[in-house]
């Protein structure tokens, strides 16, 4: 099957699997009570100036304070004439701003005062004055073709510009003009309400999950969309009706008996997806780490010697996971730097095309990337925009036993960080007694293999020692108590 959408829908969450091939491509999770605030567009109010980092914090009735860096001040030029921040804004101002990345980690939502609403076919930039086309469409004719096509719609009166979208190259006129009145009557209603508004306030809602499939998602090569919620069905199929988008024919409702996502296998995807190992099917596999500064990708033959020879081998695996990091890449929407550390290559042909390969499996991300190529480290160093949350970060949070570190104290080394503690106690208060509470895998290596340990410590202090499990406890976690 080439080509679906697969929506299923929860009170709680919304899921969306594209599809391709009958394989996910990308994975995408809204849950209705962490909604993503991408696109969204508030009267804000400066709490703060920062000169010296030529930034603000805008108070948007969010928990945090959100971010907006002078660069992301509409109007805001570079050389002599820029101003600075403070020159802008001030204290206690109001401002009209969109949140153009969510908050991630401990970081605020970060702003910009350059207002873009989307459609399907155009995106609207109120402030600006020219038509621009989307750099995936290449074609220099055809670009000229369609700026043209907009300039004839347009009132002479119109204020405001566009960005033509990729879809719009298989749009008719009425399509456009109904995108165009769609976007018009968006942004009257974000003007009214900023009038009447007291800020800080919300004036516009990016569109829920469910709806932006059909505006953001769906292609001439999409031959279906799948959902299996009634309610949600109808407000896909009340959408496209009212927008005059020709899908009417292609959403349907899934009634099968078995859940959506597992007739497609999504499910087990999903947990491949949130997997620190992926296995490539010539034998090798790649190891994924997450971190807060950076993501990296660890490429490894494993157990692949199906080459002619050990060059042969390296590059076919190479070229295999290629293909496999990209769309790893869009499945667990990994953002921010990207280091791959494929297997060293020293035929420079190989190494040409492992790039090229990686660079086409690229190419059909609907994200903005860019891919510097190889370090003299042999290291590949690319960048993917980060606007939402990771998969893993929105399913997942971090292990309370080892917070993130990956890694346990082995059961010996804390017996060993006991016996310092009670050695320590023991000189500063006089206890009858003194009483480990630990883990059953701490207290059986006391037993076992570190009871001389235990005996000796007791013999130094010369107080006894007694050992208590406690069954709650993870493998780092103790209690000296003294009686």
């Amino acid at each position: 099957m080439n080509g679906e959408i697969l929506i299923n829908v929860t009170p709680q969450e919304t899921r969306v699997a594209v599809m391709e091939q009958g394989s996910a491509q990308e994975l995408h999770v809204e849950r209705s009570s962490q909604r993503g605030l991408v696109g969204n567009t508030y009267l804000g109010v400066v709490s703060r100036v920062l000169p010296g980092m030529q930034s603000a914090f805008i108070q948007i009735g969010l928990d945090r304070a959100a971010f907006l860096h002078v660069a992301d001040i509409w109007g805001h030029r570079g050389g002599e004439e820029a101003k600075p921040i403070e020159k802008i804004l001030h204290d206690g101002d109001t401002v009209l701003v969109q949140v153009i990345k969510d908050p991630i980690g401990t970081k605020g939502a970060r702003l910009s005062t350059q207002i873009s609403i989307a459609g399907r076919f155009l995106v609207y930039l109120p402030q600006e004055s020219h038509i621009g086309v989307s750099q995936r469409i290449e074609d220099e004719t055809e670009r000229m073709q369609l700026k043209e096509r907009l300039h004839q719609m347009l009132p002479a009166d119109q204020p405001g510009g566009f960005i033509i979208r990729t879809m719009a190259e298989t749009a008719t006129d009425t399509e456009l003009a109904s995108d165009l009145e769609y976007l018009r009557r968006l942004w009257s209603g974000i003007q009214d309400r900023a009038r009447t508004s007291s800020a800080p306030a919300l004036l516009y809602q990016d569109l829920d999950l469910s709806l932006r499939v059909l505006r953001d998602f769906v292609s001439d090569e999409t031959e279906r969309i799948l959902v299996d919620s009634r309610e949600t069905f109808q407000r896909l199929t009340g959408f496209a009706t009212d927008y005059k988008l020709p899908l009417l024919d292609r959403i349907q409702h899934y009634t099968g008996d078995r859940p959506l996502f597992d007739v497609y296998g999504v499910e087990d995807e999903i947990e491949r997806a949130l997997a620190r190992r992926v296995a490539l099917k010539s034998g090798g596999y790649l190891i994924i780490d997450q971190t807060e500064a950076l993501t990296t990708v660890d490429v490894n033959t494993g157990g692949f010697v199906g080459g002619r020879s050990f060059d042969d081998t390296i590059f076919k695996t190479n070229l295999e996971a290629a293909q496999v990091i990209a769309r790893q890449l869009r499945l667990r929407n990994l953002g921010g730097i990207i280091i791959i550390d494929f297997i060293d290559m020293d035929n420079d042909p190989h190494r040409d095309a492992v790039l090229a390969e990686f660079r086409k499996a690229l190419s059909t991300d609907r994200t903005r990337v860019g891919v510097n190529g190889f370090t003299t480290l042999g290291l590949v160093e690319m960048t993917r925009k980060r606007t939402r949350e990771s998969l893993a970060h929105v399913l997942c949070e971090p292990c309370p036993t080892c917070h993130g570190r990956g890694e346990l104290k082995t059961a010996q080394s804390v017996c060993y960080q006991v016996l310092r503690e009670v050695v320590r106690e023991a000189r500063q208060f006089d206890a009858r007694e003194f009483r480990i509470l630990a883990s059953q895998k701490v207290i059986d290596t006391f037993l076992d293999e570190e009871a001389q340990s235990l005996a000796m410590a007791e013999e130094f202090i010369g107080k006894p020692i007694r050992l208590q499990v406690e069954t709650l406890y993870n493998q780092e976690q103790y209690d000296i108590v003294l009686m």
